[in-house]
Formats: C-alpha cells, sequence, structure tokens
C-alpha cells in the first residue's frame, strides 16, 4: 500500500494562480539581475579567478575581517576579499590575488603569528593559478551549457516526437557557437547568444514542451545564483556540482508532471479543456512531488547545519535550487505549456 501525503482527489488551483507565480518569479529574478550588476559581476571562488585562499581559525571573538585586513595591509599583503565563517564565526577564509603563493603564504603566517601568536591557527591553504582558473572557468560554463541543450534535445524527442529536427537543431547550435568562439567571443557571451536562440527555435517549432523545461530550469538556475550573489558566496566548482544536480533535479521533477498531462490529454473526457487538464495533471503528482522534495530538503537543511563549513556553501546552493526547483515545476514550466497551447489555439 503506497503512502499519499496528499490525498487523492485535491483539486488545489495553481493553474489559476499562475500570474501570482510569475509576479513573485519575475520580482525574485529582477533582485537576482540587480544583485549581479550591483556587485560588477560575481564574487568568483580561487577556482576560477586564480590566487591563494588561506583558511584561518582566530581563537579570539574580538577579532574581525576588517583588522585582518588592516594587519595584512601593514605587513605590505593586499587581501582580494575575507569571509567571515564557521561555528562561531571565528574562522576567516583570505583571498590574495597573486602568483607567488608560496611567498605570500609565508608572510601571512609570519604576520599572524606576530601580531596574535598562538590565537592564530593556519587550517588550509590552496593555491591556483590564474591560466588554470580561466580554463575551469570555461569549463565549467560549457558543462553548464551543454547541459541544458542535451535537456532540450531530450525533452524535444521525447514529448514532441521529433528526434531528427532536435538532433539537427542541436548540430547547428554547437557549429554556431563554434564558430563565434573562433572570432574571440567570450564563453559567457557565448552561452548568452545560445540560450537566446535556444529559446527563438523552440518557440519558432512549437517546442512547447521544451520552451516550457528550459525557461524553468533558466528561473532556477538564475534565482539560485542570484541568492549567492545578494550573500556574497563564493562560487567555486561546488557551486557548479550544485548548478548541474539542480537542473538534473528540476528536469525530472518537470518530466513527471508532463508525463501526467500527456496522459490525462489522451483520455476523450479532458479533450478542449486544457487548463482543468495541467490542473488535474499537477494535483495527482503532488503528493510525490512533496514526498520528494521534502526529504530531500531536510537531508539538505540537516547537511548545512551538521556538515561543517566546508559543505556549507554546497548545500545552501542545492537547498534554494531544489526549493526553487519544485515551484518551478509546478508554477513555471506547466503554465507556461498551457500559455504557448492557447496562443497556438
Amino acid at each position: 500500500m503506497s503512502f499519499e501525503i496528499v490525498k487523492p482527489g485535491v483539486n488545489f488551483n495553481f493553474v489559476g494562480n499562475r500570474y501570482t507565480a510569475f509576479t513573485v518569479s519575475g520580482l525574485l529574478i529582477l533582485a537576482s539581475v540587480i544583485s549581479i550588476i550591483w556587485n560588477q559581476g560575481l564574487n568568483l571562488g580561487v577556482d576560477f579567478r586564480g590566487g591563494l585562499n588561506i583558511q584561518v581559525l582566530i581563537n579570539d571573538p574580538d577579532i574581525q575581517a576588517d583588522q585582518l585586513r588592516v594587519l595584512m595591509a601593514g605587513g605590505g599583503l593586499e587581501v582580494s576579499s575575507i569571509q567571515n565563517f564557521g561555528e562561531n564565526n571565528n574562522e576567516f577564509l583570505l583571498n590574495f590575488q597573486t602568483e607567488e603563493g608560496l611567498d605570500i603564504s609565508n608572510r601571512a603566517a609570519e604576520l599572524l603569528t606576530a601580531s596574535l601568536g598562538d590565537k592564530a591557527e593556519i587550517r588550509q591553504e590552496e593555491m591556483v593559478g590564474p591560466k588554470v582558473g580561466g580554463d575551469l572557468r570555461q569549463k565549467a560554463l560549457y558543462a553548464i551549457y551543454y547541459s541544458i541543450l542535451m535537456i532540450i534535445i531530450y525533452i524535444s524527442g521525447r514529448f514532441e516526437q521529433k528526434w531528427g529536427t532536435s538532433a539537427l537543431f542541436m548540430a547547428i547550435l554547437i557549429g554556431v557557437v563554434y564558430l563565434l568562439s573562433l572570432f574571440g567571443v567570450g564563453v559567457g557571451t557565448l552561452i548568452i547568444i545560445a540560450v537566446i536562440v535556444t529559446l527563438i527555435t523552440c518557440y519558432a517549432m512549437h517546442f512547447s514542451y521544451a520552451l516550457g523545461s528550459i525557461l524553468a530550469l533558466i528561473h532556477d538556475v538564475v534565482i539560485t545564483t542570484g541568492v549567492f550573489s545578494i550573500l556574497n558566496k563564493e562560487i567555486t566548482l561546488s557551486f557548479v556540482a550544485a548548478i548541474l544536480t539542480i537542473i538534473g533535479y528540476s528536469l525530472n521533477d518537470s518530466i513527471i508532471v508532463f508525463d501526467r498531462i500527456r496522459e490525462n490529454l489522451r483520455k476523450p473526457r479532458n479533450k478542449g479543456d486544457l487548463p482543468a487538464t495541467i490542473n488535474k495533471s499537477i494535483n495527482e503528482t503532488l503528493s510525490r512531488t512533496v514526498l520528494t522534495s521534502g526529504t530531500t530538503i531536510l537531508a539538505l537543511i540537516s547537511l548545512y547545519f551538521l556538515g561543517g563549513p566546508v559543505n556549507r556553501d554546497f548545500a545552501l546552493a542545492l537547498l534554494v535550487g531544489m526549493t526553487v526547483g519544485t515551484f518551478s515545476s509546478i508554477f513555471v514550466a506547466s503554465p507556461i505549456l498551457l500559455l504557448w497551447e492557447k496562443k497556438k489555439a
């Protein structure tokens, strides 16, 4: 006997509240974009911009980040950023934009020892060259882009039954991106262009399911990135891993709902009433959505509070992404499908 937290027969009016949901999503996306522009981009970690990270434990609650910055500056060391974390906010992550990792590390250790003595303990050091950081940044962006591209092919083939058209579209898009890259166009710009072309193509070819899925994925990625920008969190490789996980999770959630919509649309009694059919399909999969998302979010909350500072940002990204992804599969992907089908009609 299966357990259902949402009893059969419920009929929440999700579709009827789509414009309220669109307003909430629009405000969140707007806040994310404004934050990224205001901060002049994202706070890239040492993985992507190169440099030296030194994690320091200060056994003195009176020592603040500004005092450490002044201490380093007094010794001729310029700190690019200082992040405060740890159980009692007594651990600091100092980032130096330099290629002289060993020399800077030794000088920083000498300054900390001379000023704070046994109160300062260097817990970890991480050095990445600028060339390696740039290469990692490019590969991370390409990983996100190609994952979205593969999703378009899968959704279009499965729900639109247009595998050949989807494959041709993918080949053309990869070719365009490759040609643009030969002219020195940056990876970030390439991805923005590719996403815009993808949305236009899905619109022109009537890939309604793919259009809803891609817009939901963009929605989830932008808001998750925006939260990190608002909180001034570093964008590291673990954040990229979280984004790829969010993309897969959000897609899976949307597919469950889309499958039920397609199944219900085949029933003669549901033909001609698309809004009611979509609403019914969302309600029928609601128990599965709540159980899956709820247990995942509970696990992530535990990881965030009990997993230690190393895993905290990764857990935060997943926590935000999973929550927003659940919201988008109900209030973004399916309502966009409805709006598109209404437009076609």
